[in-house]
């Protein structure tokens, strides 16, 4: 059994727990912050991202929304992406990929 919590996170971006099939990380966006530069692509794993505090812009896909406290998506494999932090507090969101898209120990 794996158990990690996300307050031990430390920096903008963490992967938390890896399995063979399934991996969790946490991202933190300050006021400004984004994702990636240019729209991302994972060309293998879907990533489902929950938004656990603040506000994003979330590109994905070619479509444009803004994601409130609570509100989550799916990013199937191969759709370009990217999440931007317009607001005036940090974004803090919980994401899931499968299979795996990072080293175990990816930290930003």
């Amino acid at each position: 059994m794996i158990i990690s919590n996300i307050q031990d996170v430390r920096k903008w971006f963490e992967v938390v727990e890896t399995t063979e099939r399934t991996q969790t990380a946490v991202m933190v966006l300050t006021p400004g912050g984004h994702s990636s530069e240019e729209m991302n692509v994972h060309k293998k794993s879907d990533q489902v991202l929950l938004l656990l505090e603040g506000e994003l812009h979330a590109e994905v896909g070619g479509e444009k929304r803004t994601m409130r406290k609570g509100d989550s998506c799916i990013v199937s494999a191969g759709t370009p992406h990217r999440f931007e932090n317009r607001g005036n507090n940090r974004a803090v969101t919980f994401n899931v990929y499968s299979p795996p898209e990072y080293s175990w120990d990816e930290k930003g």
